[in-house]
């Protein structure tokens, strides 16, 4: 009996001393957050359509004969000049033919000299025997039959001359092949990849190009917009004509495939003027300067095309969540309670919200940590600058 006793006083002793200690344990209250002040600013968005640069200039080179390739001359991606040689075909043969050509020509020339010979014979004749039939001393048939004689012989003179001709056509052929057994760049430019080495046979009739020369002084950048993003194009730009609007247009910027910027802006030129049945998009066309050759045909990337929010205001990203579509952030109140907000984003730019509707210029917004905040919780704000807030959350890559 005395052992019962002893143990319930020391449980009820063990109970007091544990109601003291919740007694004494502090109860949870408002947690510190940071908070930043809506502003207004004037930013520089960009809507942004893939694209593919070419040269101003592409012209495939193919060989007009056929031949083996006896020589490469230049190198992929080596500049060459309008004329400049490529390649050099195979012209055994050729030769040979236009050397017997040449000896055609000459022949011809032979024929035309003696029938020239002919006609000055048939000629004399004709003199001869004209004053003879004046005076009746012989018939008037020897001087027709010397009459004829005599066109005969200028007749073959033609003949011998339209064979010089259709020699010398010939021999200009013959001699014109040789001459495309050097194959030259149509133009100034960069030359593309070469497919074809020394010993292949080429002609005229190949699918596949000796190489492509590409004049890119300047640069053309390709990209489409689907039908509603030209009809939204077509309504934001000023003029009354599409060329008006292509004129009035800011200049672009293109972003590489390595996510830098091209040093040089460019300008929108041309639209097609309908829209592709197969792709429902239309194509425009955009031109940058490359005097470095730092962009060569065949390059991609995206254009991006500067939206303008000026008197905007913006909000850090990291101030807001998204649920079913929905973005959220928590304004606080004067009381220091937190009130969750539906906003409207107009834009995303640089960790910058572009609010639409929803937050107003001077609101304090909860800046981060906002995952375990509910509606109505009261917390301790600790007002911060939002420009040092996105300084922090760039990326360092």
């Amino acid at each position: 009996m005395k052992n019962k006793i002893l143990i319930l006083a020391i449980s009820a002793a063990a109970l007091a001393s544990c109601k003291k200690q919740d007694a004494n344990k502090p109860q949870d209250g408002p947690k510190p957050y940071q908070v930043v002040t809506a502003e207004v600013k004037n930013v520089v968005g960009y809507q942004t359509f893939p694209a593919s640069v070419q040269g101003i200039v592409n012209n495939d080179v193919r060989a007009k004969i056929q031949g083996y390739i006896m020589q490469v001359l230049v190198d992929e991606g080596q500049y060459v000049s309008k004329g400049q040689p490529l390649f050099r075909i195979e012209t055994n043969v050729l030769s040979e033919t236009a050397d017997a050509a040449y000896s055609g020509v000459s022949s011809a020339k032979a024929n035309v000299a003696a029938a020239q010979a002919a006609v000055n014979a048939a000629q004399v004749e004709v003199d001869k025997i004209r004053p003879l039939v004046e005076k009746n001393i012989i018939s008037k048939v020897q001087l027709e039959t010397a009459l004829a004689n005599l066109a005969r012989a200028k007749a073959q003179v033609m003949q011998a001359n339209a064979a010089v001709s259709q020699a010398n056509a010939t021999y200009k052929g013959a001699k014109a092949n040789v001459d495309y057994s050097v194959v030259r760049a149509p133009i100034s430019g960069v030359v593309g990849s070469l497919p074809l080495k020394v010993g292949s046979l080429v002609g005229p009739s190949d699918q596949i190009p000796l190489t492509t020369v590409s004049d890119t002084r300047e640069v053309y950048a390709y990209f489409s917009m689907n039908e509603k993003e030209y009809l939204d194009f077509l309504e934001k730009s000023y003029g009354s004509t599409v060329p008006e609007k292509l004129k009035n247009l800011p200049m672009v910027e293109l972003e590489l495939a390595n996510g830098s910027i091209y040093s040089e802006k460019g300008k929108i030129q041309a639209v097609t003027g309908q829209i592709d049945p197969a792709t429902g998009t239309m194509q425009f066309r955009a031109a940058f300067p490359n005097a470095s050759k730092l962009l060569s045909n065949g390059n991609s990337g995206n254009i991006r095309f500067p939206i303008h929010y000026d008197n905007a205001v913006v909000i850090p990203e990291s101030s807001t969540y998204e649920q079913q579509g929905i973005v959220h952030a928590y304004i606080v109140g004067a009381d220091k309670k937190v009130k969750n907000t539906v906003i409207t984003v107009k834009d995303r730019i640089n960790n910058l919200i572009v609010v639409e509707s929803g937050v107003k210029k001077g609101d304090q917004i909860v800046a981060t940590g906002i995952g375990g905040l509910k509606d109505d919780a009261e917390i301790i704000p600790k007002p911060i600058k939002m420009d040092s807030l996105i300084e922090t959350i760039k990326p360092l890559f």
